[in-house]
């Protein structure tokens, strides 16, 4: 089978899309799209592609009735370049593959992450995990991203003596810090990709990391467009709801008694 070419991704491809101060987003290679997907889910009875809007109607299904074999014969792969910090919640996502630069076999770039200063927030009073959108005295600001700078400075010195004093590379990089820049290469389906997504685009989410699922998104998009719609349609902007939340939403339709509301009231029965 011919390889499927998708020319916004083809745009894409190896170009370096920069992500907080030193970090970047860069596609290395796709292998399928939509084609690919349709191909695939109807390969049981050997039909290919037809039009755009059958396409797109059979994509809409398969994604929300989770039939997730087909958006796993779409791979995509990146070239990230990311802090530690940032990494080690990356990594988390099990489905991909993923190979990182190794201290061990190379001397560490001095590259580090200094959060702007809007980025600068205080704890959040009700997310024990995140940072609330209030600010902080501007001297507190300053101060951190002073000191945050001169210490990793500090720290690369350090490391760097070790390494010119003949220490070996897999001690002499213990004591830096979470804020390196490391690098990886990461091969991904295009479900796995959308269950990344889903949670790292989320608000909840660390800002720096959605920082980059937003890139990644903008990759998904461009390989397959008429699934990322999808997705976007029934994940993004969907929501799950519980079968109490179900009860109470179809007594207010009988309450209501519009006539209007009977299409909704029989997906909420699944008929």
């Amino acid at each position: 089978m011919a390889r499927i070419n998708v020319v916004a991704a083809d745009e894409l491809i190896d170009k370096e899309i920069q992500v907080l101060d030193k970090g970047f987003v860069r596609l290395v290679d796709y292998m399928g799209g939509d084609a690919r997907i349709v191909q695939s889910a109807r390969v049981s009875y050997g039909a290919g592609t037809k039009t755009v809007r059958e396409d797109s109607a059979l994509i809409d299904y398969l994604l929300r009735n989770d039939h997730t074999s087909p958006f796993e014969q779409v791979i995509l792969t990146f070239h990230i370049k990311t802090p530690i910090f940032i990494a080690r919640q990356w990594i988390r996502h099990r489905t991909a593959r993923i190979n990182e630069i190794s201290g061990r076999y190379s001397v560490m770039k001095d590259d580090f992450y200094i959060p702007i200063e809007a980025d600068v927030k205080p704890q959040s009073s009700n997310n024990k995990q995140g940072r609330s959108e209030q600010e902080l005295p501007a001297e507190v600001v300053q101060n951190v991203r002073q000191t945050l700078s001169s210490d990793q400075a500090l720290l690369y010195k350090r490391y760097e003596s070790y390494i010119e004093t003949g220490v070996a590379r897999e001690l002499a990089r213990i004591n830096l810090p979470l804020s390196l820049y490391t690098e990886f290469y990461w091969q991904i389906d295009l479900h796995n990709l959308f269950h990344f997504l889903r949670l790292r685009l989320d608000s909840h989410a660390q800002k720096e990391i959605r920082d980059y699922a937003r890139v990644l998104a903008s990759a998904a998009e461009a390989v397959a467009p008429l699934a990322y719609q999808a997705f976007e349609r029934h994940i993004v902007k969907g929501r799950k709801i519980s079968a109490e939340d179900v009860e109470q939403l179809l007594e207010l339709i009988e309450k209501s008694g519009e006539p209007g509301m009977q299409k909704l009231k029989e997906k909420l029965e699944g008929k």
